[in-house]
């Protein structure tokens, strides 16, 4: 591989493991171990663990964080006042164009702690760095004074020095409850909370990208593979990859950046209305937004289940024989033995039931829309 790919901290419990190493996101990641379907299965049954490692971590914080903040995330930060809480959002450029998706908590007073996509790093700091309100001052600094009402905002990239471990799974939070010890209590389902892991300080939040429950480790490098290593020890924990990752976000519909949406895309058309409230506050790209949600989207990003073969992003997909879009996510899915996608359709053909087909390889498949997610049952519903 090349020598220009990262290594996230985790890198050599990876190869100790037998993992098959693929490039991802500018970092040398674990696609699998003993193979997707099994680690897929291990997350909905018992537990998996993921490194997410590659995840790029901002740290916003100071007396003008909230209001810059709230002038460029979609979702309105006035939903997790609480601290401790969070919430799933959007950054958009002015024409409505999704620059990344993001997770934002509220860990401090006057501060938060945005995760967004590895591949977004650079173009996500580039961002926040120029779209900074003229009454505020942003630095990258942390030793600096705060005075109220000062409108300092201090923006500190912590990725590199920041491990990122999911446990996720019907029993991803006894296992850490046994790691954790007596008193703890797990934070509530998009929350977050310090705790202490085999005598490790960490962050523990309630959040994930499987549909399943359990919580995402927030750690100092330093600590990542003790963490690893502690969890590995019960033997109901599964080491998972990115194909696991994969098949289980897609079964419940979550949407992958760089394959559902980018910035091409408004969060009308995407289906991600629903993290843009109609009466918050301005954000960048709010106005775009209103217009398109108030004329309606030319397409929508649809759920498709797909007999007799597996649809693979790029794949035509056909109404009466027409090509009306292609195949933006698709895989096999393993819950339901199916293959699942999902694609921009017309409006028209954006009701659940709608008859399609999908091209693989030179043949047609049947196909219909299905709206998301495609498994209805799991130990978070």
């Amino acid at each position: 591989m090349s020598e220009l790919l990262a290594r996230t901290p985790l890198y050599e419990e990876h190869l100790a493991l037998g993992a098959r190493m693929v490039p991802f996101a500018g970092h040398e990641m674990p696609v699998q171990y003993t193979g997707i379907r099994e680690e897929h299965e291990a997350v909905r049954s018992s537990a998996g663990i993921f490194d997410v490692s590659h995840m790029t971590e901002f740290r916003v914080f100071g007396f003008g964080a909230f209001d810059y903040l709230q002038g460029l995330l979609t979702n309105d930060l006035v939903r997790i006042a609480e601290v401790g809480a969070a919430q799933y959002t959007l950054m958009c450029d002015e024409d409505g164009g999704i620059i990344d998706d993001l997770i934002a908590y509220h860990t401090g007073d006057l501060e938060y702690l945005v995760v967004a996509n590895a591949a977004n790093r650079t173009t996500d700091l580039d961002w926040l760095r120029a779209h900074c309100p003229e009454d505020v001052t942003l630095t990258d600094q942390i030793e600096l004074e705060h005075h109220e009402g000062c409108g300092i905002v201090e923006l500190v990239d912590e990725s590199d020095r920041t491990g990122l471990i999911a446990v996720q799974g019907p029993r991803a939070l006894g296992i850490i409850a046994d790691l954790a010890g007596p008193g703890f209590r797990a934070p509530r389902r998009f929350h977050i909370a310090e705790a202490r892991l085999g005598g490790t300080s960490v962050l523990i939040a309630r959040t994930g990208y499987t549909g399943e429950d359990g919580v995402e480790i927030v750690c100092h490098v330093s600590h990542a593979v003790g963490i690893w290593r502690a969890l590995l020890s019960f033997p109901e924990v599964t080491p998972c990859g990115l194909g696991a990752r994969d098949t289980l976000r897609l079964e419940m519909g979550y949407h992958l950046y760089g394959s559902d949406m980018d910035r091409g895309v408004d969060p009308i058309s995407a289906g991600l209305g629903w993290v843009v409230p109609q009466k918050g506050a301005p954000f960048v790209g709010s106005d775009a937004i209103a217009r398109i949600r108030s004329g309606g989207p030319a397409s929508r990003l649809c759920g498709i289940v797909v007999e007799g073969g597996i649809p693979r992003a790029g794949y035509p997909v056909l109404h009466g024989g027409e090509e009306v879009g292609k195949v933006a996510s698709g895989t096999f899915s393993p819950t339901l033995r199916t293959g699942i996608a999902t694609a921009y359709l017309p409006v028209a053909l954006a009701e659940p039931r709608t008859a399609l087909e999908v091209v693989i390889r030179r043949k047609t498949a049947s196909a219909r829309v299905e709206r998301p997610p495609f498994v209805k049952s799991t130990s978070l519903s």
